[in-house]
C-alpha cells in the first residue's frame, strides 16, 4: 500500500442553481427522494457560489465544520449524511460483512434475530449479497428496505425472519429490526471504498479514517431564498469527494444534504430526475444542456430581502405535502409535460415558451404553498410589484421579453436576453429607486440602463417604490463545481482553523 498522506487540504467552488421547473415536496423525508421532477439554471460563480475548504488529517481527533466564519453542530443529520458512515455502516467490513458490534451476543427484535456471533463465523473476505447496501429504515424514518435486500438479508447467518419479506406486516419488522440510527447512508467515506468500475473494493486507504475540519462560506445572503443550501451542500460534496478521493457519481450524497444540492454539481441546464425505485438510486441529476449552450441568457436576481425567511424550507415542503391537494395534482398531472416541455424551449433556445412557462410554474408553485394549511406565503408587497412590472414590460413590447421566477423567498430571479437587460434594468431602477448610493445597486456583470421612453414609463403604470429592492446582482449561465488550485484559496489556515478573514 503507498504511504498515507499525513495532511490533505482541498479547497473548492460549487455554484447556485435556480429551478425553472420547482421541486416542492417529497415522498421519502429520509432519503430526500422528490414528488416530482424538476429543472434548473446553474448560475455563473463568478457572481454567486459558496466556497468550501476540507482537510483531512492523521492528527485530527474529531471532525469539525465552520459556516460563514461559525462553527456549526457536526452531528446534524444531513451534514452526517454526507460526511460520514452510519453506525451500522461503520460495522461492516468487505460489502456488508457483519463485525461484532458493541452490544450482547443477540440482539431479538419483532419478527428478525439478528445474532453477531453467527455473523462474524463469515468466512473473511466473503462477498455480501446485492442490496445490502440499500438504505433501511429506523422507526424514526419512512423508508422500506427494498425486495431483493430484504430477501437477501434473510439468508445471512443468524438473521430469521417469520413473515413474507414484500408484504406490509413484514416491512413494519424491518422498520424494528436494527437499532436506531442503525441505516446505511450514501456517504463520501462509504462511496470511497469502492473502485471507479466494478463492485471490487480497494485495500482501504489509511485517510478513510482521518477526521475532517471543513470551512464554508457564501458570497450571497444566506437562507434568504437564493438557495444557499443547494450550493452549500453540493460543495461541501465535492470537496469531500477530493479528499476522500471519490470518483463516481454525488447526486445521491448532494440530494442528502439538500435536495436541490444535486443540481448544483452541474453546470448550464440540470434536470433532477425523481425517479422510481424505492431506494433513490435512480433519482439523480443529469445535465440537458451545457453553460455555453445559450449564451445570450442573462440572469438577474433582484435582492427584496436578505433576511432570513420565516418558513424555512423543509418545514414548508411536509406540510404542503401533508396538506395539499394541489401539489399531489401539480405532481402528477401538470410537471411530467412542463418538464418536457421546458426541455424542448432550452434545446430550441425558444426564450418566448422558456419565459412563460418558467412564470407559470412559479405561479403554481406559491399557489400550492397558499393552498397549504396553514397556508405559506414566501412573496411580499415588493415581490408582487415585480410581477406586476414584468408583465406591464412584456404587454407594451407584445412579447415576452422577461421572466420571473421566485423560489421560498421574497427575491425575485429574472431571466431575459443580453439585449434587454439594460431596458429592465432601467425599469427596475425607475419603479424602486434606490434610496443609497446607486452605485452599490447594481452588482455582477457590467450593466449600463439605458434611458426609458416616456410611453414604457406610462405603460408600467406605477408609482415608485423607493428602497423596495436592496440591490440588483447581474449574472448568467455558468459552470458547476470548480477546484481551487492555489493554496492562499483555503478558507482554513496552517493550524486547520479557519483564517481570520473568514
Amino acid at each position: 500500500m503507498a504511504s498515507e498522506k499525513p495532511y490533505l487540504a482541498v479547497t473548492c467552488t460549487a455554484p447556485v442553481n435556480i429551478a425553472v421547473i420547482k421541486y416542492w415536496g417529497k415522498r421519502d423525508e429520509e432519503l430526500i427522494l422528490p414528488i416530482n421532477s424538476s429543472l434548473s439554471v446553474t448560475l455563473h460563480q463568478d457572481q454567486l457560489k459558496t466556497t468550501t475548504t476540507a482537510v483531512i488529517s492523521k492528527d485530527f481527533t474529531e471532525d469539525r465544520i465552520w459556516l460563514n466564519g461559525r462553527e456549526e453542530d457536526i452531528g446534524q443529520p444531513r451534514i452526517q449524511a454526507c460526511l460520514r458512515e452510519s453506525e451500522w455502516g461503520s460495522h461492516l467490513g468487505r460489502w456488508g460483512q457483519f463485525q461484532p458490534v458493541p452490544s450482547p451476543p443477540s440482539l431479538p427484535y419483532s419478527g428478525w434475530s439478528l445474532s453477531t456471533a453467527g455473523a462474524a463465523s463469515s468466512p473473511p473476505g466473503s462477498e455480501s449479497p446485492r442490496g445490502l447496501g440499500t438504505p433501511v429504515s429506523t422507526a424514526r424514518s419512512g423508508a422500506f428496505l427494498n425486495k431483493e435486500a430484504c430477501r437477501n438479508l434473510r439468508q445471512r447467518p443468524g438473521v430469521s425472519c417469520i413473515s413474507d419479506p414484500w408484504q406490509a406486516r413484514c416491512q413494519e419488522q424491518v422498520r424494528a429490526a436494527l437499532p436506531s440510527g442503525y441505516l446505511p447512508l450514501p456517504t463520501v467515506r462509504r462511496l470511497a471504498r469502492k473502485r471507479r468500475s466494478g463492485d471490487e473494493e480497494d485495500p482501504l486507504p489509511l485517510s478513510l479514517n482521518y477526521k475532517v475540519h471543513v470551512a464554508s462560506v457564501n458570497n450571497f445572503p444566506t437562507a434568504a431564498g437564493l438557495a444557499s443550501s443547494a450550493s452549500g451542500y453540493a460543495c461541501l460534496a465535492y470537496a469531500l469527494a477530493q479528499v476522500y478521493g471519490v470518483e463516481s457519481d454525488l447526486s445521491e450524497v448532494a440530494r442528502r444534504g439538500s435536495g436541490s444540492a444535486c443540481r448544483s454539481l452541474y453546470g448550464g441546464f440540470v434536470e433532477w430526475q425523481m425517479g422510481e425505485q424505492a431506494d433513490g438510486k435512480d433519482s439523480v441529476a443529469r445535465q440537458v444542456a451545457p453553460e455555453l449552450h445559450w449564451p445570450e441568457l442573462r440572469v438577474l436576481i433582484l435582492v427584496v430581502s436578505a433576511e432570513k425567511k420565516l418558513t424555512g424550507s423543509t418545514v414548508g415542503m411536509q406540510t404542503s405535502v401533508e396538506t395539499s391537494p394541489l401539489l399531489r395534482f401539480r405532481a402528477e398531472a401538470v410537471v411530467p409535460a412542463r418538464m418536457a416541455e421546458m426541455i424542448r424551449y432550452v434545446k430550441e433556445r425558444n426564450f418566448q415558451g422558456f419565459g412563460e412557462l418558467t412564470m407559470k410554474d412559479s405561479n403554481q408553485f406559491h399557489a400550492t404553498c397558499l393552498d397549504t394549511f396553514p397556508p405559506i406565503s414566501y412573496l411580499n408587497d415588493t415581490s408582487r410589484r415585480i410581477i406586476h412590472l414584468v408583465h406591464r414590460f412584456n404587454a407594451h413590447h407584445g412579447q415576452t421579453k422577461v421572466a420571473y421566477t421566485f423560489d421560498a423567498g421574497p427575491n425575485a430571479v429574472i431571466f431575459t436576453l443580453d439585449d434587454t437587460v439594460a431596458e429592465f434594468v432601467a425599469a427596475v431602477r425607475h419603479s424602486f429607486p434606490p434610496e443609497s448610493n446607486g452605485d452599490k445597486f447594481l452588482k455582477g456583470l457590467p450593466v449600463k440602463p439605458g434611458p426609458l421612453s416616456d410611453e414604457l414609463k406610462a405603460a408600467l403604470g406605477m408609482d415608485p417604490t423607493p428602497g423596495g429592492i436592496k440591490y440588483i446582482i447581474a449574472t448568467q449561465v455558468g459552470p458547476g463545481p470548480q477546484i481551487l488550485d492555489h493554496p492562499h484559496a483555503h478558507l482554513l489556515g496552517p493550524d486547520s482553523l479557519p483564517k481570520p478573514t473568514v
